[in-house]
C-alpha cells in the first residue's frame, strides 16, 4: 500500500540540478524520435494522466517534458469543473471523445479522477457511489489496455510547504499572477482531506499502477516524467513500416 505521508516529495539524495536538466534535453531528443515511431507503427494509443494537488506543476510538466513532440501526434485535454450540459450526463460522458485512437498520445491535465476526488473531499456523494466509480474506472482502464490503448498515470507529489511557497509566488510575481485563483487558497485549506482522498484513489484505482513523482523540485519532476515515458515507448519495440 502506498502511503503518501511517508513518500518523499524530493529528488533522491545526491541528485544534481545541472546534470538532470542536461539529461532531460537528451530525453526530449529521444522522445521526438520515439513519438515518430509510435505514430508510424500504429499498433497502440497512449493516454497520459497527470494528477496532483493544486500548484503541483501539471502545466509545467506538459510544457517541459512533452515539448519536443510533434503536435500532430499529441493532444492535451484539461478537465475543469463539469459544465451544466456535462452534469446532465453520466460522469464519463465528457471523457469518451478524448480517449486516444491508435497512433495518438493524449495527455489529460486532471482527468476523470476529479469526479472521485472532489465529491470525496466535499462529501457530496454517498460512499457507495464513490466506490462504484472506482470500480468503473478500473474496468475502463483495463478495457483500454486490453485494446492496446496504454495508460501512464502520474501523481505529482508535492509537500504542503512547497504548495504554500508556490501560492505565495503566484501572488508576488507578476509573470505568475495570472495563474492565481482563490481556489488555490481554498484547496490548500483542505490539504489533509485531499491527501487522504488521493491515498485512497491511488491504492484503489491501481491497475495500471500510478507513478508517484517527487515534484518539489520542478527540474526533477520534468525529468522523471520524461524518463518514464521514454522507457515505456522503448520497451514496445516500435518500428517504421517497411512498405
Amino acid at each position: 500500500m502506498i502511503d503518501l505521508n511517508t513518500t518523499s516529495t524530493k529528488p533522491p539524495p545526491g541528485s544534481s540540478k545541472e546534470s538532470t536538466k542536461e539529461a532531460l534535453l537528451k530525453k526530449r531528443q529521444d522522445l521526438f524520435e520515439l513519438q515518430n515511431k509510435f505514430y508510424a507503427d500504429g499498433r497502440y494509443g497512449l493516454l497520459i494522466i497527470l494528477q496532483g494537488m493544486d500548484t503541483s506543476g501539471k502545466d509545467g510538466t506538459i510544457r517541459h517534458a512533452f515539448s519536443s513532440m510533434n503536435p500532430q501526434g499529441i493532444q492535451v485535454k484539461s478537465f475543469k469543473a463539469p459544465t451544466e450540459e456535462e452534469l446532465a450526463h453520466d460522469f464519463l460522458w465528457r471523457v469518451y471523445p478524448h480517449i486516444p485512437p491508435k497512433r495518438m498520445i493524449e495527455v489529460f491535465n486532471r482527468s476523470y479522477y476529479e469526479d472521485i476526488l472532489f465529491p470525496l473531499v466535499n462529501r457530496s456523494l454517498p460512499e457507495e457511489v464513490i466506490h462504484h466509480r472506482c470500480r468503473l474506472l478500473k474496468s475502463l482502464e483495463q478495457h483500454l489496455v486490453q485494446n492496446d490503448i496504454h495508460i501512464l498515470k502520474f501523481f505529482l507529489h508535492i509537500s504542503q510547504e512547497e504548495q504554500k511557497k508556490r501560492i505565495s509566488e503566484r501572488l508576488s510575481k507578476p509573470h505568475k499572477r495570472w495563474k492565481y485563483s482563490i481556489e488555490d487558497e481554498q484547496s490548500a485549506k483542505q490539504w489533509d482531506a485531499y491527501r487522504e482522498a488521493y491515498t485512497m484513489l491511488i491504492n484503489n484505482c491501481d491497475q495500471p499502477s500510478w507513478h508517484i513523482v517527487p515534484a518539489d523540485k520542478r527540474w526533477f519532476r520534468n525529468y522523471y516524467v520524461a524518463n518514464i515515458l521514454t522507457e515505456h515507448l522503448e520497451k514496445h519495440n516500435l518500428k517504421y513500416p517497411t512498405t
